[in-house]
């Protein structure tokens, strides 16, 4: 494996023609997109200045598609997306934050065997149950903390802060500061 590959100096043009990169993106390493599977047009579109740096990965499904606004920094983000997640510009999301629009898999146990055969190395995917999905949108301005989780259906409002290791199950309040696990408001930002 060619070293730029992992420092950012690779051609992003061997990305696929459904990726829309920004000017002045800087692309750590490519191997961000080998789970990427979109076939929607865009599947994934990186606004200007945006940094997406070690460990990011961007997992999405056939039918995904991501949009990560301008001057957003990916610090190791594991994007699980099956239908649509909205980043806003200005975001920071740290190491190991999962954000995932489905659980990526039944709840039914019958439907769960069927669905971890289908993705199996061997598996034929074309038997597997349907997801369940909700979009995650996470507006202008938001930090999240190192190892938090955001699952379907969240929507963050502009300027909140996600602290680390949360778990955010519902919406969360523009300005508003988030911990634990399930993740709970803890204050408005600015109001120390």
């Amino acid at each position: 494996m060619d070293i730029n590959e992992f420092i950012g100096s690779w051609d992003y043009g061997s990305l696929p023609a459904n990726v829309g990169i920004g000017k002045d993106c800087y692309l750590e390493r490519k191997d961000s997109f080998r789970r990427f599977r979109s076939k929607c047009n865009p599947g994934l579109v990186l606004g200007n200045s945006v940094y997406v740096y070690t460990w990011t990965v961007f997992s999405v499904e056939p039918e995904g598609a991501v949009v990560v606004g301008d001057d957003s920094i990916l610090v190791g983000a594991m994007f699980w997306c099956a239908k649509s997640i909205i980043i806003g510009k200005r975001v920071t999301i740290s190491y190991n934050v999962t954000i995932a629009d489905s659980d990526f898999h039944p709840r039914e146990p019958g439907l769960r065997r069927q669905d971890a055969i289908a993705i199996a190395p061997p598996g034929d995917q074309k038997p597997r149950p349907s997801l369940v999905t909700q979009p995650v949108i996470v507006e202008d301005d938001v930090q999240i903390g190192i190892g938090a989780i955001i699952l379907k259906g969240v929507h963050i409002g502009a300027g909140a802060q996600i602290g680390a290791g949360s778990v955010v199950t519902t919406n969360v309040p523009a300005k508003a500061i988030v911990t634990g696990n399930p993740a709970r408001i803890q204050n408005k930002a600015g109001n120390w």
